[in-house]
């Protein structure tokens, strides 16, 4: 009998969070049978986490920030280690694993797909910074044979910046785990979260940082608790911002009203005890928790801005904002409120959307296609 040899991809990742959870999803429905994959990551990743969904797993000293040092340091180990696997195919997460590999594997010549995950001078802030970033990214297009954009929004980002040429994106939407969600985590009650049974739950998860725009989630609860007293905000996830955004809800007398639940590995537990759920980001490459609020069922409102209106028609499966507008969020949260027949019309085909298009089982197998593409 013949047999065939399997595709060897080494992949390479500096970026925690949502990137990694994006990897272990993909890693978990690639046809083992025929792809062996091997992970270089930062620090942050750990061994025991991939157990059975990798062939090989290193550790590399790669930092967010820019540190010339650390940088070309990492550089020199992960050439290394190229060549040491000798992989058919390198695919590279993030920016700055972007980087270190896309310069690492000058010269040895392999295929090389890049996934910037959301493009880093799409965050909005420092001109310089953004400018800085499209130079690097346009230098290093000439150093991957493919650039994997996750909305179609990143990908004309890119064309619009002259990133690379259009042949060179390939477009892989974002999909979530289902099988994950039918899992059992605990059953999660409201008790024990201190929320009451006839509490109107208000819901959100995001890093609590400048791009999930935290601080208009706590602007909007106020107006909301003002028309509905029995309100009570969730806030699921952890961030840099976290002492500021406790400060606010105190300041704003809505203590007995909210609750921080830090990181947690499982957000759906506690997406299920929403009534309505909002992601009111200020740049976003996809927002992969609005397919996790879609599968729970629950009325969604979010900010019209990057690849979300890709994900969310305004009034026909969520409503849409304008980024920043706290009093267009609580505006919006008393429509859903109030109307059943408009509650029950945003969620009635989320399930049936989530199952057909952002299914993780669909994005392991577009990726199976490229990986066969390029490795020929």
């Amino acid at each position: 009998m013949e047999t065939h040899k399997k595709i060897r991809v080494l992949h390479i990742v500096q970026s925690p969070g949502g990137v990694e959870r994006y990897i272990k999803m993909l890693l978990k429905y690639m046809d083992h049978n025929k792809y062996e994959n091997i992970l270089i990551g930062s620090y942050e990743y750990k061994n025991k986490n991939y157990i059975g969904l990798v062939d090989g797993f290193t550790n590399v000293d790669m930092v967010r920030s820019i540190s010339f040092t650390k940088d070309f340091k990492a550089i020199l180990k992960v050439r290394k280690l190229i060549k040491k696997y000798n992989p058919d195919l390198l695919y590279l997460h993030s920016s700055k694993a972007g980087a270190i590999g896309r310069i690492a594997n000058i010269g040895l010549h392999k295929r090389c797909i890049y996934n910037p995950h959301g493009w880093a001078f799409n965050i909005r802030g420092n001109k310089i910074a953004q400018f800085i970033f499209i130079i690097i990214e346009k230098i290093l297009a000439f150093f991957c044979d493919a650039i994997i954009c996750i909305s179609k929004a990143e990908e004309e980002s890119a064309l619009s910046k002259k990133i690379c040429s259009k042949e060179k994106i390939r477009v892989i939407y974002n999909g979530i785990d289902i099988s994950e969600y039918k899992a059992d985590f605990g059953k999660l009650s409201r008790k024990a979260l201190g929320i009451t049974d006839t509490a109107y739950v208000v819901g959100m998860v995001g890093r609590l940082s400048k791009q999930k725009a935290p601080e208009i989630f706590v602007k909007a609860a106020k107006l909301i608790k003002k028309q509905i007293p029995e309100a009570f905000f969730l806030m699921v996830g952890d961030g840099a911002d976290k002492d500021k955004i406790k400060h606010l809800i105190s300041e704003s007398g809505l203590e007995d009203s909210f609750y921080i639940s830090g990181w947690v590995s499982h957000p759906l537990a506690y997406i299920q005890l929403f009534d309505v759920a909002v992601l009111l980001s200020r740049w976003e490459g996809f927002g992969l928790v609005l397919p996790e609020y879609m599968l729970a069922n629950k009325p969604i409102i979010a900010t019209r801005v990057d690849a979300i209106p890709e994900i969310i028609t305004d009034k026909v499966n969520g409503l849409l904002v304008t980024v920043d507008d706290y009093e267009d969020v609580a505006k919006n949260v008393m429509l859903i409120y109030k109307d059943k027949q408009l509650r029950e019309s945003l969620t009635s085909k989320n399930k049936h959307t989530v199952f057909e298009k952002f299914n993780i089982e669909r994005v392991a197998r577009e990726h199976e296609l490229l990986f066969k593409e390029l490795a020929k």
